[in-house]
């Protein structure tokens, strides 16, 4: 899928350079950094789920340590 997107100037700058420097495109570096944001963002979303989860299983268990 084809998509525009658009920086600052000073932002494409930095992306230039970041691309340069790792020998790369900057479309593959805003593809890198879309994939790394999402990934970040479900792997939060993960430990947050599985922190409500073990709130609510040991609820008792943590109440008890916190008195």
């Amino acid at each position: 899928m084809a998509m525009t997107l658009r920086l600052t100037e000073e932002e494409q700058d930095a992306l230039r350079e970041r691309a340069a420097l790792e020998g790369t495109s900057m479309q593959e570096a805003a593809r890198r950094a879309v994939r790394e944001y999402i990934a970040k963002a479900d792997h939060r979303d993960r430990v947050a789920a599985a922190a409500e989860l073990i709130t609510q299983r040991h609820a008792d268990a943590l109440q008890r340590l916190g008195e």
